[in-house]
Order: C-alpha cells, then sequence, then structure tokens
C-alpha cells in the first residue's frame, strides 16, 4: 500500500480568520497555526471563535508540536483554549513566542506549555516531520513560512505574505531559499488567498512612513493616530516621524500598550530618544509637540479612539485642535463602525485624514504577481490555496492553472477536508469534525446553536412571559395567567393584546384533560404553542414565550 500524507485544514477556509491545519504522516501529527475569529452581529454575546479540535483531541497522543506562523489573532488567538484540550509544545519565532506568552499568563498557562522559540532559517524535528522556517514579509514582524519535510516529499506552507523589496527592518523575504525547494522539488504548496482579487503588486510598507512624515510636518495640530496594535513597522515609522518633527509619543489603548512593551523589550520597535512619554504628562506640552497613538482602527467600541470619539476617554478629549490619522483600512464589516467613528470626530470638528489615496495604510497580504513569484519559485505537484473565503480560494484556483498546473493536482477544500496525498495522487473524499466553537466569557463550547437562536429570538422579537398559578390539588388555574413582556414591541391596543393572551392561556389550559394538566411540560408545551400561535396571527411577530407554572 503506497504511503500517504494528510492535510487537514480545520479552519481559515471559506472564511477569514481562525487559521488552523493539521499534517499527518506516519502515524504522527503536527498542526500549523491557531487562531479565532471575531463573531458575526448575529453571535449575540459571543467574545470569539475558535476551530472545533474534536479530531486532535482524538489523537492527541499523536500530536507532536504546534507550529506558528506569526502573531496576529487569527493564527494565535485560539491557543490558549485548545492548549487547555490538548497540551503539546509550541514551536515559533521570537516575537510571536512574546505575545503567546502574554496569552499563556492570562490563562495560567505557562508552567504547563512548552514554548520553544526558533530563529528564521532553522529546521525543527518533530517526529516524522521536520519543519524549516522561512522567513516572510508581512504586517507584524518575525512572520515566516514552514517548508514541512517528510520522506514522501516536502510541503511549503506560506502562511500570511507578501514580498516587500524595502521593508523596514530591511530583512527581505527569502525567496533565494523558495527557489531551492523549487528545485529540489515541492510536493504540495498552500499558499495565502487573500489579496488574489487583487492585480499587481503589494506597496512597501515604507510607503506610509513616507506619508507620516508630509502628514506630520508642518501641522500645527496634536496628531492622534490609530492602527492595528500588531503593526510594529507601521508604530516604528510613528515614532520616527514624530523625533523627526520634534514631536513626543505617547501610547494608549490595552491591546497598544501590551504590544509595545513586548516588542520594545524584544528589540523590535526602536525608541528615538526621549521621544515616548506617558499620557498624562503629553498634555501639559503644546498641541503641535503631541502625537497620540491608539487603538481603535476598526470602531471598537471598547477602544481608546471609539471613547475619544464619544467623549469617555478619561484622558483625552478631542477637538478642533487634533487631527486624527486612520492608519488602517477597514476590515470586511466593519465600515459601519468605523463610519460611525469618523462621523463623530468630525462632529466635533477634528481633522480625519482617512483616504487610502494617501498611502496612509498598505496590506500585509500578496497580490496576484507576488503569488505567481511564489508559484513559479516553488513549482509544487500539488496546491491547496488556503485562508480565504471561497472566491478567493476559487480565484487562487484560476491563477494557478494561468501558471500552468494541472486543474487535477489543485484542490478546493473544505474546514475538516481529509486530503490525501501520495507522490502521484491526491484526493479528498472524508472528513473530520470541524466547524465553529464559541468562546463566551470562561465559557468554551458551552453555547452552541439553539443557545444562539434563542439570543437571536430574543434581540429581534423579545420576550412574554405567561404565569399560570394552578392549584396542586385538582390542577386548575386559580386566577387568569399574568403576562410579563420584555422587549416585546406593543401595538396601541397594547391593554388588549394582553387580556387576549390572557384569554387564549386559560382556555388552552381549560381544554387539556385532567391527566395532561398534571404533567407541567405538557402545560407549558401547549400554552407556549397557543400564545405563539395567536401573537403570530395578530402581530406577525414570534417573540420568545415562556410559560412558567407556579403550584399552591
Amino acid at each position: 500500500m503506497a504511503e500517504k500524507l494528510k492535510i487537514i485544514p480545520l479552519g481559515g477556509l471559506n472564511e477569514i480568520g481562525k487559521n488552523m491545519t493539521a499534517y499527518e504522516y506516519g502515524g504522527e501529527i503536527i498542526v500549523v497555526d491557531c487562531g479565532m475569529a471575531f463573531p458575526g452581529d448575529d453571535m449575540y454575546g459571543i467574545d470569539c471563535v475558535i476551530p472545533d479540535v474534536t479530531y486532535l483531541v482524538k489523537n492527541k497522543a499523536r500530536l507532536r508540536g504546534l507550529f506558528v506562523t506569526h502573531g496576529h489573532e487569527d493564527h494565535i488567538g485560539g491557543i490558549p483554549y485548545v492548549l487547555k484540550q490538548v497540551n503539546m509544545p509550541i514551536y515559533c519565532t521570537r516575537l510571536t513566542a512574546g505575545l503567546i506568552k502574554g496569552k499563556l499568563q492570562e490563562h495560567g498557562l505557562v508552567s504547563s506549555t512548552r514554548l520553544i522559540t526558533v530563529e528564521s532559517g532553522m529546521t525543527i524535528r518533530a517526529g516524522k516531520f521536520q519543519v524549516e522556517f522561512l522567513h516572510v514579509n508581512h504586517s507584524i514582524p518575525d512572520s515566516v513560512a514552514f517548508a514541512i519535510h517528510t520522506r514522501m516529499g516536502t510541503i511549503v506552507h506560506t502562511g500570511d505574505f507578501k514580498i516587500d523589496s524595502t521593508p523596514i527592518d530591511g530583512d527581505v523575504i527569502d525567496l533565494a531559499r523558495f527557489g531551492e525547494l523549487g528545485k529540489e522539488g515541492v510536493l504540495a504548496l498552500l499558499a495565502d488567498s487573500t489579496n488574489v482579487e487583487k492585480p499587481g503588486y503589494t506597496m512597501s510598507e515604507s510607503v506610509v512612513g513616507n506619508t507620516f512624515k508630509r502628514q506630520f510636518t508642518g501641522c500645527e495640530r496634536r496628531i492622534i493616530v490609530t492602527t492595528f496594535a500588531s503593526n510594529v513597522h507601521r508604530i516604528q515609522q510613528v515614532l520616527d516621524a514624530a523625533a523627526a518633527c520634534g514631536r513626543k509619543v505617547a501610547v494608549t489603548g490595552r491591546s497598544m500598550e501590551n504590544i509595545m512593551k513586548v516588542a520594545t523589550d524584544l528589540g523590535y520597535i526602536k525608541l528615538p530618544k526621549n521621544t515616548l512619554m506617558d499620557l498624562n504628562r503629553i498634555k501639559s506640552l503644546p498641541l503641535k509637540e503631541q502625537v497620540i497613538v491608539t487603538t481603535g482602527s476598526q470602531g471598537e467600541e471598547m477602544s481608546a479612539l471609539f471613547r475619544m470619539a464619544f467623549s469617555t476617554h478619561k484622558q483625552v478629549e478631542v477637538g478642533p485642535g487634533d487631527k486624527v490619522i486612520i492608519s488602517a483600512s477597514a476590515i470586511p464589516g466593519n465600515e459601519v463602525t468605523v463610519g460611525r467613528v469618523v462621523n463623530e470626530l468630525f462632529r466635533k470638528g477634528v481633522d480625519v485624514v482617512y483616504d487610502k489615496a494617501d498611502l496612509l495604510h498598505v496590506s500585509g497580504h500578496a497580490c496576484q504577481e507576488e503569488l505567481k513569484i511564489i508559484h513559479a519559485l516553488t513549482r509544487p505537484r500539488f496546491f491547496i490555496p488556503v485562508h480565504g473565503e471561497q472566491r478567493m480560494l476559487q480565484l487562487h484556483k484560476k491563477l494557478a492553472r494561468s501558471m500552468g498546473m494541472d486543474p487535477n493536482n489543485i484542490c478546493i477544500a473544505e474546514n475538516g477536508s481529509v486530503i490525501e496525498l501520495t507522490t502521484k495522487h491526491m484526493k479528498c473524499e472524508t472528513s473530520v469534525p470541524a466547524g465553529e466553537v464559541f468562546v463566551d466569557g470562561s465559557g468554551v463550547g458551552d453555547v452552541g446553536a439553539v443557545v444562539l437562536n434563542d439570543r437571536r429570538l430574543l434581540a429581534d422579537e423579545g420576550m412574554v412571559v405567561v404565569v399560570l398559578t394552578m392549584s396542586s390539588h385538582d390542577h386548575q388555574l386559580l386566577c387568569p395567567p399574568e403576562i410579563v413582556t420584555r422587549g416585546f414591541v406593543y401595538v396601541k391596543e397594547s391593554e388588549n393584546l394582553l387580556q387576549e393572551l390572557r384569554y387564549v392561556a386559560m382556555d388552552a389550559v381549560d381544554h387539556m384533560s385532567a391527566k395532561r394538566r398534571r404533567d407541567e411540560g405538557d402545560v407549558s408545551k401547549t400554552v407556549r404553542s397557543a400564545v405563539s400561535s395567536y401573537l403570530y396571527k395578530n402581530t406577525k411577530r414570534s417573540p420568545m414565550v415562556i410559560p412558567m407554572v407556579v403550584n399552591l
């Protein structure tokens, strides 16, 4: 029987976020990335969404390690939740390790987790796998791709990447090694599909630094810059531009403060001399000498910029003396929340600079021509597009075909698909459990589809409680039912409606046999059905109906 290598995506396909892929060979498993996704608008009360790792829990004795490409939440956010179910060593670069360590401390997992720091260019043996770390450019330092070597062949897993010829830290992507791997032979390529819809090349991060200098020069206002907290190179460029213009910099927002500490301690941010100041002290300076770096580029309600815009920030009050630079593009789905913050800032007389045309943001993901370069260098036998929604995966397949790949050697998979490779063939016919696990406070997986459906119903239609006071002797109603509503939209004749509901509930109970009335569950079910039907027929609304039986 031919030897097989299995690739099992557990997250990151047909979605943006919660990236996670398992590789299985010779009875052993390694995992690449363990991300989270932010909840959708209809996921009431959910803090984040992580991959379903049922398959890994079932096979935990065969796990040999978790390898992490970089420190963004969609690649590391699920780690503390998953580690509580399956403990395995984590291999990653220095900055990524610093960010993961913070998460482990929050969850009390530091002592029980092996966190191994690896430099680009190194190769780690994990059971029957040898995982080579390849330096790539992205919107966070210390990002890597992996060349996963097995006796059957080599898999290249790009992670998130772009090709930046003038990166801020001067460390360009290791294209030479990608080319060498291609010459040695690449069995399969798994590549980032996020920006496959965009032609050409992604602009260099250094372009944004020039924009900052232009925006800062000659400005008499206080400057407030918001960007993704993880974009360390962007923060460095703000610091450099401020220092060049004789300004001081303060930082606000929990995630921004955390990343500043980790990145500075590890040497990824180099502070210009006498530039960084405490937020309370910087306010004593003239406005033209102040720069504040803040969270809130996506309009998040708890972020520092949101609180500034809506006058709830305890230390910063914004107005006509301020210029706000939004150095980020809105993640799809966040346009409305970002727009609310921008509108409120304008209302306060703030000069808001957010136009993409001013080169305030560049992507960290490869566009079409960069993807073609990676395909051309690696020359894989098989190709599996990852990290993207369905249209992105399909367009990446089309791009690979334009590079001469046989369509039979390209697999558009689903989360949970088991992709089996031999040296000559690829098939995808089986699957393992995969999907979404909801994190709600300290609960992981407690909230399922039924609970979410109830929350949606409560949010959309409200609730009607029917209190039924019954005799424990003969199980007859002792008084008319009491109707209590919350979040239910009244019509003008609301009192008439409530009275009708009392009659409907009484009638439903009266028509039940004495034997059925003894069963509280049966009474609740009967009243719920009658009241729900009446409400929909007369109001075209379907609130949650909760009968409560009180026996006296």
